[in-house]
């Protein structure tokens, strides 16, 4: 039994040793465990058999969690009502039914004959699983037995045929729900690594292909479904998805020192659930070959590298190897080779190389390193090359600094994986880009290594270098690429930080960048790190308007580091100087305007925006021949873009000075305020030519941009440019104010009415 909260398996949140009723009606009780669960299931089974009169030849049969006796606090009811042809059943189904739904429990139903029940059995799959969990509730037991047995009879005969179906639903459950292990919100319940598989596990040891269910993947179970039912217990109501608000609560319910304690041993527990299962559809894939081949046949033994070679859709070791001396680099060739291949290694050569392959010496031979290099840059065969050596401690022989990485949450909302997922991720993705660096081997290396830091003291970028330096000395880099990786960890933000927060026609902007980066080289390898890191990171981290941001930072960083020259800022659009005033240009992404100059024109724009529901990305404001101009790229904020008609009408009717126009901007935006984080403004003295930078960092909120520019206005600042940049619920706004380093006081005037307006 898996371990209890606190020792008692029926505590529950705010009720100490007493398992609340979660169902007055039926008198289910509540808690977490194993007694619980089976406590529930008793005080189900009691109020079914209440609702279905002595009848021949009719009998209630329980499925899903019910029939395993697993039942949630807050789970469904999933049962058969099972007859012999006898008439009345629509009458009688109505009276067992409707009870069910007035203790208002959740109820899948199906009224069914024996036959009808193994016909639907036999077209669908999932239904033929449900049957192996049927259990007899009330009623006609030879008529439920007749059902139980034979559809356990024909799953044991028809198993292996069927699958691969059964293998391409689950690939489409996973495909829609991900991995459980790896994922910061995942899905108890459907997610690669979740009960669901569990299930298939015991359908799988049912048919006897293989036994599936040993006793790590029996306690993993357990404990999986002890989250569930705290997970519950916590929210009060039915709910999967571990999500992050809900962690702190289901981690003190089940007695664990801390959310990031409970991810560790979700992630664990659904580790050894895939991997069983990953096991158990190979079985019945060589148990599907060999009846193909027949009684007499054997699978060929096929060459792949050195010391490795394919058997029956497997990589094993060569004879040779396992009888000579093993070399230290092997379990590192095996898994380069799995990557490259695509194909498996069997659990007995994993088993044989935790046990005997001997420990990699420092420096690293340059087979070890080169086979590191073949494993990262394999593409989609690197992740589960990589999760197979993990699991048997491999990896941890190859870097031990993968024991804090391992299973490790990032608290980032932009984030969708576990930190270890990401970083192996992050080279898998890197490996798109090898063919646009000069040093792929370095780019994949620095990939794996760019968030060593994380979980650490301090902030990420610096507190890697010195870890990532000493890994690339031990597997034998020279000092002058070891300190390149340790470069790459410590740059591998300033891209897309640069990108999105700071003017990049200001010609310090870029040779701040080309001081830091140093040369082309680097500059791409660090290009190249940002597009594998966003890719890795979810779709949160990036966009089309960031990608093309960060690409014109490296080509206007490229042009300064190869020729010394320092490109000119772009000339204002030729459009917005010519025609009568207002001019308003809206395409795409981009609006501008051109008003007469006057103070205040950014800020009008912005809430005109916000008004419409467009977020400003970045904005420009610059004055030519007595014109005021306003230049910014805009998203839709909910997805939809606005009307262009009513929106140009108010940006010209904003920008001519109607005050009908301010007045409503001014009330909107006062409507849109809401908590949020602290807000804190940073100040930077030297990152602009002919301005200062003052940075907000606040929550975000619809409008911000808008108040802010405002109060900036009416305190008496020229905003000449703003960026913005969102990660996740929280906003970098930076703004460029014109004129010289002001006073403390002034500075602390301005500060006090950003923070004001925020």
């Amino acid at each position: 039994m898996t371990s209890l909260i606190k020792g008692n398996a029926s505590a529950s949140a705010g009720n100490g040793d007493a398992a609340p009723l979660i169902n007055e009606v039926v008198g289910v009780p509540g808690g977490i465990g194993e007694p619980a669960r089976l406590a529930r299931a008793a005080a189900y089974d009691d109020f079914l058999r209440g609702l279905l009169p002595e009848r021949e030849g009719v009998a209630l049969l329980a499925v899903g969690g019910l029939g395993r006796r697993q039942c949630a606090p807050y789970g469904d009811l999933d049962l058969v009502l099972l007859h012999a042809g006898v008439p009345g059943m629509d009458e009688l189904a109505a009276s067992v039914w409707y009870p069910i739904w007035d203790a208002g429990l959740r109820l899948d139903h199906s009224v069914r004959t024996v036959a009808e029940a193994l016909s639907v059995a036999q077209d669908d799959v999932k239904v033929a699983l449900g049957l192996l969990d049927a259990r007899l509730v009330a009623g006609d037991r030879a008529l439920a037995d007749a059902l139980i047995r034979t559809a356990a009879d024909h799953w044991r005969r028809t198993a292996v045929r069927q699958m691969p179906g059964l293998r391409e639903v689950t690939a489409a459950r996973w495909q829609a729900h991900g991995e459980l292990a790896f994922l910061l919100e995942g899905d108890l319940k459907e997610a690669a690594g979740g009960l669901r598989d569990v299930g298939l596990l015991r359908a799988i040891s049912a048919a006897g292909i293989t036994d599936a269910l040993r006793p790590a993947v029996r306690a993993a179970h357990l404990r999986l479904l002890d989250t569930r039912d705290a997970l519950h217990q916590q929210v009060g109501r039915r709910v999967d998805r571990l999500v992050a608000q809900e962690r702190d609560g289901v981690a003190r319910l089940l007695g664990q020192e801390d959310s990031d304690a409970l991810m560790r041993r979700v992630a664990g527990d659904a580790r050894t659930v895939s991997h069983a299962l990953d096991d158990a559809f190979r079985a019945a894939d060589r148990l599907r070959s060999g009846r193909s081949r027949g009684a007499g046949g054997r699978p060929p033994r096929r060459p792949v590298a050195r010391d490795v070679v394919e058997h029956d859709g497997e990589l094993v070791l060569a004879r040779t190897a396992i009888g000579a001396r093993p070399d230290p680099s092997l379990s590192l060739r095996i898994a380069a080779a799995a990557a490259a291949t695509r194909l498996p290694i069997a659990r007995a050569t994993c088993e044989w190389l935790a046990a005997y392959c001997p420990p990699l010496p420092a420096p690293w031979p340059p087979e070890a390193r080169a086979a590191l290099t073949t494993l990262l840059g394999a593409g989609a065969g690197l992740v589960p090359a990589w999760e197979t050596c993990d699991r048997y401690g491999l990896v941890d022989g190859w870097l031990p600094e993968w024991t804090r990485l391992r299973s490790l949450p990032q608290h980032n909302p932009v984030h969708r994986y576990t930190l270890d997922r990401h970083l192996v991720q992050t080279a898998h993705e890197a490996s798109r880009h090898a063919r646009e660096v000069d040093r792929p081997d370095l780019l994949l290396l620095g990939a794996l290594l760019h968030d060593i830091g994380k979980g650490l003291p301090g902030d990420h970028s610096t507190v890697g270098v010195p870890l990532a330096e000493a890994v690339a000395t031990r597997i034998g880099l020279p000092a002058a690429e070891a300190e390149l990786i340790g470069t790459l960890v410590r740059l591998h933000l300033l891209l897309p930080d640069v990108a999105t927060r700071r003017d990049l026609s200001d010609p310090v902007t870029i040779a701040s960048v080309a001081e830091a980066v140093g040369d082309t080289g680097t500059l791409d390898l660090l290009h190249a790190l940002v597009l594998a890191d966003a890719a890795a990171t979810g779709p949160a981290a990036w966009s089309d308007w960031k990608g093309r941001l960060v690409a014109e930072l490296v080509a206007r960083v490229r042009t300064a580091l190869d020729t010394g020259v320092l490109p000119e800022p772009p000339a204002p659009d030729p459009a917005l100087l010519a025609g009568p005033l207002p001019v308003v240009h809206l395409t795409g992404d981009r609006v501008a305007v051109a008003a007469a100059d006057r103070r205040g024109l950014l800020a009008t724009v912005a809430g005109c925006l916000a008004l419409h529901r467009l977020e400003v990305i970045s904005a420009d404001a610059s004055a030519v021949d007595g014109r005021a101009l306003v230049e910014c790229r805009v998203q839709p904020r909910y997805g939809l873009p606005p009307d262009p008609v009513p929106l140009r009408a108010d940006l010209r009717r904003a920008v001519g000075g109607d005050v009908s126009v301010t007045q409503r901007l001014r009330g909107r935006a006062l409507a849109a305020r809401g908590a949020g984080a602290a807000p804190r403004v940073v100040w930077h003295r030297e990152a602009a030519t002919d301005a200062v930078l003052l940075e907000l960092r606040a929550a975000d909120a619809a409008g911000l941009l808008y108040r802010v520019t405002c109060a900036l206005d009416e305190a008496g600042a020229l905003v000449r440019a703003a960026r913005i940049s969102t990660l996740g619920a929280d906003v970098v706004d930076a703004f460029y104010l014109v004129g010289g380093w002001p006073d403390d006081a002034t500075r602390a005037r301005l500060e006090a009415a950003v923070l004001a307006a925020v």
